[in-house]
């Protein structure tokens, strides 16, 4: 039954039932926008955020009720829903915690039984505990190694929003045919270590589909609109040729549009066109080797692709938003859904065969970047959440805050502060479950990753709780066992021998860089954002950067290398009405900015040293300075952002921004806004150029 709707106080000051009420279920009454200040939560947001957690807040004595029920359940409990051991550590304090002579019994993954939690192999694992009163608990024991592996030398390599970069080949689009082309180019011919790519999560159909990356309809399967289609094995034997041909032609069309004729990339327009191809391709009967290895995939993505398959089924007859669906089906396990799980099978066996497909193009890409020498490959990224109508959402459905969405509170960036339309995971069934949900997206991801970006990594902790219906302003902190969390991150990251990266930019609360770290966790370092805060505010010199990092000039959400440079990211922000100060004002903070760091580039010798060239133009040897100056800080991963490469000017996606801008629909441009595809870049002076800089030794 879900908790009485709870009344709104309006008063900042809450009672003191209510605030012990929320410690205990992680509810933050208050955070810190800077170290000096505090801010109280809003007595509606800690009410409903209860609520979303099924605590019922609906009255005082109601809150009463719940706080005495909490604390007794606390009090009695042997143990907590999930324990975490971690190879290097001693006894988990809940363990330690357990009365004299209580017997354990560990259950493990491999399939042994144990009556001891010590020396266990990695894994979640089942314990009992029955205390001498015979009282029994059972928790999920996760048994993590101390730390992930360090990268055993520092690499270079190339960040891209993969539907910016179009070759001759693709449909409208980048695709995976392109990324493995990248890859392989970029591992035998520039050195590269890795290629880091947008989240590559499946999106929520429909015209116009959201074109972020980041608001994805599962983060468990990729997107289709992926594929390349000329590369799937069945292609060849596709009986309607005619077809075909027309569909070639249509996508040939879309491509010359972007390169050719200023258009912007229409996600739409190309899935509609790998879609009829992909129909197609699914009236070709599967050879027995090819049929073995589908079955193979089917079963081991079992229940989780079956719903994210008949899901894509059900939108295609009832629309995306499965809250509008007949209320039958808007349960993934009811009878209904069963029933139409049966009608669609046909197409439900579609759309497991096209996140199969698209599986299948993501494991050989990483295949074909080790192939090309990188010892990192392709670094995939993890979106922080999933759109509230799409397929996570509804196959996942008990996992989720109802009424709930992500977001950030006021700082000094935004005074209004953010809401990013994506519902937040339920601590509490997490832990009770063993954060399986959480592994089974890891392991998910981990199949054809080098390494994994988490995007806002800061959500391992905690995460801004904003109410249905209000603003962001009324929000507040809900936390997660972030032990318990980066325990089953190292562990699975473990298994796959991968690399994990945390964007951690913005406010960090205190204490979590250090914990990641301590993990073997990198960070995200960003030239312009690192400077002495607690100091003189001046840029951080080189040898004073942190070691553990994806070190870069600038990311998908901030402008290119060269409008900061120039001054043109201030223009574009006043052309599109986004300044809160005049516009002077405006320009001469960012030229001071700028002139700063280029004075530290010229006193390190680093604008016209060693492998600087005086002929080359003032923007492209300040360019190149500005990596040399991230090869003399100790970062064991320095990025080339793609775009910066040739010059681009434009942001690929503008915070702040949705009609006045066309985020994420621009294809990789050099500096008069041209379209460059991936055969130019391979020939590209300019890139080799600055690519020939982040391979010196020693940065110059």
């Amino acid at each position: 039954m879900p908790a009485a709707q709870p009344a709104e106080p309006s008063t900042e000051d809450l009672p003191e039932d209510l605030t012990r009420l929320a410690a205990l279920h992680g509810v933050a009454t208050s955070y810190r926008p800077s170290p000096d200040r505090a801010v109280p939560a809003s007595a509606t947001a800690v009410t409903l955020a209860l609520a979303a957690l099924g605590v019922d807040t609906s009255s005082p004595g109601a809150v009463r009720a719940a706080l005495a029920a909490r604390e007794a359940e606390l009090r009695e409990r042997l143990l907590p829903p999930t324990v975490v051991r971690w190879a290097d550590g001693g006894t988990p304090a809940a363990l330690a915690a357990l009365p004299r002579g209580t017997r354990l019994r560990v259950d493990t993954e491999q399939g042994e039984t144990r009556t001891e939690a010590g020396q266990l192999p990695p894994g979640v694992h089942r314990l009992t505990a029955t205390a001498p009163d015979g009282r029994t608990a059972d928790a999920h024991l996760v048994v993590a190694p101390a730390r992930l592996p360090t990268p055993a030398a520092r690499s270079h390599g190339l960040l891209v929003q993969l539907y910016s970069l179009l070759s001759r080949h693709s449909w409208g689009m980048g695709d995976l045919g392109d990324l493995g082309e990248l890859a392989a180019w970029a591992g035998r011919s520039l050195g590269a270590g890795f290629v880091q790519v947008n989240p590559l999560h499946a999106a929520v159909p429909g015209a116009p589909t959201d074109p972020s990356p980041y608001r994805p309809s599962s983060r468990r399967f990729p997107d289709p609109v992926h594929l390349r289609i000329e590369d799937v094995p069945e292609y060849p034997y596709i009986t309607d040729h005619e077809r075909a041909r027309t569909l070639r032609q249509r996508a040939g069309r879309l491509r010359a549009a972007v390169l050719e004729q200023d258009a912007l990339i229409d996600r739409d327009a190309v899935w509609e066109l790998k879609r009829d191809a992909l129909e197609l391709l699914h009236e070709v009967p599967l050879g027995p080797g090819r049929r073995a290895a589908y079955c193979d995939y089917l079963a081991e993505q079992g229940t989780a692709l079956e719903d994210h398959a008949t899901w894509c089924a059900l939108a295609e007859i009832h629309g995306p938003d499965w809250h509008r669906w007949p209320e039958g089906l808007r349960d993934p396990r009811s009878a209904a859904t069963d029933r139409a799980r049966t009608e669609l099978m046909d197409r439900v066996d579609f759309h497991s065969r096209l996140t199969w497909l698209t599986d299948t193009q993501l494991t050989a890409a990483q295949r074909i970047a080790r192939e090309a020498g990188m010892p990192v490959g392709i670094v995939h990224d993890l979106a922080v959440g999933v759109h509230p109508r799409g397929a996570d959402s509804w196959a996942q459905q008990e996992y989720f805050a109802a009424g709930m969405s992500v977001g950030a509170p006021p700082d000094a960036f935004n005074s209004l502060g953010q809401d990013w339309g994506l519902p937040p995971w339920r601590p509490d069934r997490l832990a009770a479950d063993g954060y399986a949900p959480f592994r089974r997206l890891l392991r998910g991801l981990f199949r054809h990753a080098g390494a994994l970006r988490i995007d806002h990594v800061m959500g391992l902790f905690r995460l801004w709780w904003v109410p249905e219906g209000h603003p962001p302003t009324e929000g507040t902190y809900v936390h997660y066992d972030a032990e318990a969390m980066l325990a089953v991150l190292v562990l699975e990251a473990t298994r796959a021998g991968a690399v994990v990266i945390g964007e951690d930019l913005g406010t960090v609360e205190p204490g979590v860089r250090e914990a990641l770290r301590e993990r073997g966790v990198l960070g995200t370092s960003v030239l312009w954002f690192e400077r002495d805060w607690t100091g003189d505010g001046r840029p951080l010199p080189p040898e004073r950067w942190r070691a553990d990092c994806l070190a870069t000039a600038t990311t998908h959400d901030l402008p290119s290398t060269a409008a900061r440079l120039t001054g043109e990211h201030v223009e574009l922000r006043d052309r599109l009405g986004l300044l809160t100060r005049p516009l002077e004002e405006e320009r001469a903070e960012a030229a001071a900015d700028t002139a700063e760091w280029l004075d530290v580039l010229a006193g390190l010798g680093l604008l016209h040293g060693t492998g600087g060239d005086p002929g080359i133009p003032a923007e492209e040897a300040e360019i190149q300075a500005v990596h040399r100056f991230l090869l003399r800080t100790p970062a064991r991963m320095v990025g080339i952002w793609l775009p910066d490469a040739v010059g681009d000017r434009r942001p690929q996606n503008l915070p702040g921004t949705w009609d006045q801008y066309p985020n994420w629909r621009l294809p990789v441009a050099d500096a008069g806004g041209r379209p460059v595809t991936l055969e130019d870049l391979a020939a590209s002076p300019r890139l080799h150029a600055l690519t020939d800089v982040v391979r010196e030794r020693g940065g110059g």
